[in-house]
């Protein structure tokens, strides 16, 4: 029975932290992009996201966010969320949920902890500015 369940490989859709100024901040904060550089438009997509690792010795984690997207069209770009500082020394998950057709694809996009930051960036393509990606 298992051997008839196919998962669909997810190709061709990734995520992308981006720093950028923030006016009621007043300072440079990281925003997540969900990047969809696929011939396909996405459907029903859904990302939940969650930080979680160790402080100080201390186990912490924060609380689920939900996003929803009714449609990513091919060759687009979706900002997703803010990244709070405080959170930046934390495993930040993003589970990507979405359809093609009546396909249906999902895959856990992980930012490892202190990886989002400046000496990690390179170029994300579509959106033609350095950021850390996670693929």
């Amino acid at each position: 029975m298992k051997a008839d369940i196919t998962i669909p490989k997810v190709e061709n859709v990734f995520l992308a932290a981006l720093q950028e100024w923030n006016d009621d901040f007043m300072e440079k904060v990281w925003y997540v992009y969900l990047i969809n550089d696929s011939d396909f438009d996405l459907e029903s997509v859904m990302v939940v996201s969650k930080a979680y690792g160790t402080i100080d010795g201390e186990m912490r984690k924060t609380s689920l966010l939900r996003h929803a997207f009714m449609k990513v069209p091919s060759v687009s770009v979706v900002k997703i969320e803010m990244i709070e500082k405080s959170v930046l020394s934390l495993n930040n998950e993003f589970m990507v949920t979405y359809f093609i057709g009546n396909t249906l694809y999902d895959k856990k996009f992980t930012f490892r902890k202190n990886t989002i930051n400046e000496r990690a960036t390179e170029e994300v393509p579509i959106i033609w500015e350095n950021g850390v990606v996670v693929k």
